[in-house]
């Protein structure tokens, strides 16, 4: 009993150091926000970027504007993946964009 106290404690002590992240929204502020998607389609030898930014203003959505951008393919690059059996392959599949946002 004596040594159960402190493995208790320290239990109770890790869990609750759980790293909470307070900038992960689920739902943006619709009293006056700016909610804005960025997706990247893959065509043959192009890729579509699209910006989509919705304008939302007293609860209620105001203006949504898209913009459309054509962009230089990055070209194919070699990933593992597993098949349905579980059986790793190596694949070629299309790069992907990196996305950083600045907001100010």
């Amino acid at each position: 009993m004596k040594n159960l106290l402190p493995v208790l404690l320290l239990t109770c002590f890790l869990f609750s150091c759980k790293e909470q992240n307070e900038d992960i929204v689920t739902e943006p502020n619709k009293d006056g926000s700016i909610e804005t998607v960025v997706s990247v389609k893959h065509k043959d030898g192009f890729d579509i970027l699209t910006t989509t930014h919705k304008i939302w203003v007293k609860n209620q959505l105001d203006k949504t504007l898209v913009k459309i951008d054509t962009l230089k393919s990055l070209g194919l690059t070699t990933v593992e993946g597993e098949d349905r059996d579980g059986y790793t392959e190596k694949v070629q599949v299309k790069k992907d964009y990196e996305f950083y946002i600045t907001v100010k």
